[in-house]
């Protein structure tokens, strides 16, 4: 890491390097609460090592809650998720939003942990979610997922902003 992570909002200019990011984490689509989403018709937020693009947030504020629907880090465990994931609160406090929520699934013990280590709660486990959004919407979705788990539920985690 040349020096510390800046965050920004995405812009216009910064659309091609999404798509193809996106495009080779497999974020294009997000199959969640019985639907597909799609991260480029959302707002960003873009963490940078100098002039170097280091992650990627994208969010839906929705009342006064504010979702995380994407974070991607381009290299795992230099601080580009927890950048992103602490610039998110004051964006969606700046938006009036009181939750911040997060969707990811039962495979996914990365993401179990850098949410939980960073403050958030388990609040809903749908089981079966991911089996559904597999027969329903996105049958690319595997069977196996992460550690050879079987990738069967969505588990969401929460966080309440304080003012």
């Amino acid at each position: 890491m040349a020096g510390p992570l800046a965050v920004r909002p995405a812009t216009p200019a910064d659309r091609p390097w999404i798509e193809g990011f996106l495009h080779e984490v497999g974020g294009i689509r997000i199959a969640r609460r019985g639907e597909v989403a799609r991260p480029l018709d959302h707002p960003m937020l873009i963490a940078e090592d100098g002039q170097r693009p280091a992650g990627l947030l994208s969010y839906i504020v929705t009342g006064t809650e504010c979702e995380i629907l994407t974070v991607h880090a381009v290299t795992q465990r230099r601080g580009a998720g927890t950048a992103l994931v602490e610039a998110i609160k004051s964006v969606a406090r700046a938006a009036g939003c009181r939750t911040l929520w997060v969707l990811t699934t039962n495979d996914n013990v990365d993401a179990l942990r850098f949410y939980q280590r960073r403050g958030f709660r388990i609040r809903t486990i749908r089981p079966g979610g991911v089996d559904e959004a597999r027969r329903n919407l996105k049958p690319e979705i595997p069977e196996i997922g992460d550690h050879g788990i079987p990738l069967r539920d969505e588990i969401e985690l929460e966080q309440e902003l304080s003012a």
